[in-house]
Parts: C-alpha cells; sequence; structure tokens
C-alpha cells in the first residue's frame, strides 16, 4: 500500500469512529429518554409532582432550554466530560417532561410512530452523508422557517385554530426532515475541522449528538400529532 493510500485509509477509518461516536451518543440519549418517559408515565406519584404540577412542568421545560442554549453557547470553554454529562442530564429532563404523550395517545399509536421516525430519520441520515451537494442552503432555509414554525406554534397557543395546527405540523415534518440531512452532512465536516481523539473532536461527537437527537425527538413529535391516536 502507498503512502497515500495509507494515508487515506487512516483518515477513513478516523472519520467512521467520530461518525459512530456521534450516534452512539444519540441512541444512548435517546434511549435514556424512553425509560425516563416509561418510568414517570407509569408511577402516579410523579405524574402528579411532574406532570400535572404546572411549575415544575413549566420549570424542567425552561431548564431544558437553559441546557441547550449552556451547551451550545458554552461547549468551547467545558471539558469533554462535562458537555457528555450536560447532554445526557437533558436527555433526562427531556424524558420527564415527554412523559405527558404516554398519557395523551396510546401506546400502540406511540411504538408505530417511533418507528416510522426511526426509517424517515435513518433514511435521510443516509442521503445527507452520501449525497455530493452541499446541503448548507437547505439548513438556512429550513432554520429560518423553523423560526417561522415556533412563532407560529406560540400564536397558536392563543388563537386555537385547527387549521393552523395542521399547518405546523406538516411544515415541521418537512423542515426536520431538512435539518435531518443537513446535521447528517455536517458531521463530516465537523471531523475533517478536528483532530481524532482531541478533546475538540469528543466535544464535537456530543454536538453532532445533540443536534441529531434534537431533529429526532421533533421529527416524533411531529409525526405523532399526524399518527398518534388519542386516549
Amino acid at each position: 500500500m502507498s503512502a497515500q493510500g495509507y494515508t487515506l485509509g487512516n483518515v477513513a477509518a478516523a472519520e467512521k469512529t467520530f461518525i459512530q461516536r456521534v450516534y452512539g451518543w444519540m441512541a444512548a440519549g435517546l434511549t435514556l429518554t424512553g425509560m425516563v418517559a416509561w418510568v414517570v408515565a407509569n408511577d402516579a406519584d410523579m405524574v402528579n409532582a411532574i406532570i400535572m404540577n404546572r411549575a415544575v412542568f413549566w420549570g424542567l421545560l425552561l431548564l431544558e432550554l437553559a441546557l441547550v442554549w449552556i451547551l451550545t453557547a458554552a461547549i468551547g470553554k467545558m471539558s469533554a466530560g462535562i458537555a457528555t454529562s450536560m447532554f445526557l442530564v437533558y436527555a433526562g429532563v427531556n424524558g420527564m417532561t415527554l412523559a405527558v404523550i404516554f398519557l395523551a395517545y396510546t401506546r400502540e399509536s406511540i411504538a408505530t410512530t417511533f418507528f416510522v421516525t426511526a426509517g424517515t430519520f435513518g433514511a435521510m441520515c443516509v442521503y445527507g452523508m452520501a449525497t455530493q451537494r452541499d446541503l448548507t442552503s437547505v439548513g438556512s432555509f429550513c432554520f429560518m422557517a423553523l423560526i417561522g414554525l415556533i412563532l407560529a406554534s406560540v400564536v397558536n397557543v392563543f388563537l386555537h385554530s385547527t387549521a393552523l395546527y395542521w399547518v405546523t405540523t406538516y411544515a415541521g415534518i418537512l423542515i426536520f426532515v431538512g435539518l435531518t440531512a443537513y446535521d447528517a452532512q455536517k458531521i463530516k465536516q465537523m471531523h475533517a475541522a478536528s483532530v481524532e481523539g482531541s478533546e475538540e473532536a469528543k466535544k464535537g461527537s456530543v454536538m453532532g449528538a445533540l443536534a441529531l437527537y434534537l431533529d429526532f425527538i421533533n421529527l416524533f413529535l411531529m409525526l405523532l400529532r399526524l399518527l398518534g391516536r388519542r386516549r
């Protein structure tokens, strides 16, 4: 094997390791979220303390936003270990609030929606990593559309418009499908900008996992609006 071939082989192996780490942390986060949500939903005392208590529930939602903001804004100043711990804490707290879906929807429709989400998410990740097209413009458009989606959702809290509810549902599905492909492609770029085994690479894998985790969760929630059967 030539020196060039050996070098390319090393780069490919390092990229594969980085990507596996990203998806490994994402899977760990999703598993933790699912387990916590299941435990809370099946414990009447925890349901009363967390879901039925508005102050606690909204406090947890604000804590989630704070954790994501701190991770995103201050990742450069913290160690990889702290970043990983914060990601897992976020996943656990998110599980507490997502327990509400087990009270609102049937278990069968939740399971069906999860598998539909997993299939859609997987297909878009494969596309994002395999395509030669630069998806930066797609990511930028989806991010701007996401801001509009959030604003429309907030407005609909007061309007209670069924039409706007379904518009935001279908728009949300398309937005998070696009963001999944974009974030999957961006992971390869994150690896190229770091040195394998370094603190930056470890923190990059956590940030990549967080981005994909958020894409998966939000896509799941949007599809649950469409496919879920209310209790």
